[in-house]
């Protein structure tokens, strides 16, 4: 992975605001490991830019619960192949051509461990949207896709130790015993970490936070 810069909040809250500038609309994509801080970092760029910005994530185009354990891909959940990836770039091309009328993007609701469809409105007078996510980076079919229609993509990097300490806990949060939660965070969490590292080098800015945000 190429080496990150150590950049304070400002900087990227700064270069936030000057994408939404640029016009007519901006696609911002944070790309990192799982518990690197991507949604913190990408709530707080949303907030500093205001109405003129919305929130995208990748987690609303996951697969159901249903549908996942139909599959048998259930003890994976959260590796690419259990996300709807061609609608998600489907979303990503509509937002891009900046149509006359919202258009309406589904959310991953962690309390319910399932996407909810229709949940985020992004109407025409928002000229940031950010997507944040594990794989916007990823070379391989239909992934590869993402990458062409973000206009800047970053990849948050954060200290192993405690990127699995957030995990473990995020894990803990959301009803898995100490024991499971330590074994998802190691495993699934991992290797899908390892697979998301080597994709670093696609980003515009490797970014290091010099205070991380909170997990």
């Amino acid at each position: 992975m190429p080496a990150a810069r150590v950049l304070p909040l400002d900087d990227l809250l700064a270069r936030a605001r000057a994408l939404a500038e640029a016009g007519p609309r901006q696609l911002l994509g944070i790309a990192g490991a799982p518990g690197a801080g991507k949604s913190t970092l990408a709530e707080r760029l949303v907030a500093e830019v205001g109405r003129a910005a919305r929130l995208v994530p990748m987690d609303g185009f996951h697969l159901a619960g249903t549908e996942l354990a139909r599959l048998g891909r259930a003890e994976r959940k959260g590796a690419p192949d259990t996300f709807d990836v061609n609608g998600f770039v489907s979303t990503l091309r509509r937002l891009r051509r900046l149509e006359p009328t919202s258009v309406w993007a589904p959310v991953f609701r962690r309390d319910l461990e399932e996407p909810v469809a229709g949940a985020i409105e992004v109407p025409p007078e928002v000229r940031l949207v950010v997507t944040e996510g594990n794989y916007l980076l990823l070379p391989d079919e239909p992934w590869d896709e993402v990458r062409s229609l973000l206009h800047e993509a970053w990849f948050l990097d954060l200290d192993a130790e405690l990127r699995i300490r957030r995990l473990t806990a995020r894990h803990e949060a959301y009803g898995k015993t100490p024991e499971q939660a330590r074994a998802w965070a190691l495993g699934s969490d991992e290797a899908n970490a390892a697979r998301v590292a080597g994709t670093a080098g696609r980003a515009d800015l490797v970014v290091r936070l010099a205070d991380p945000l909170p997990g």
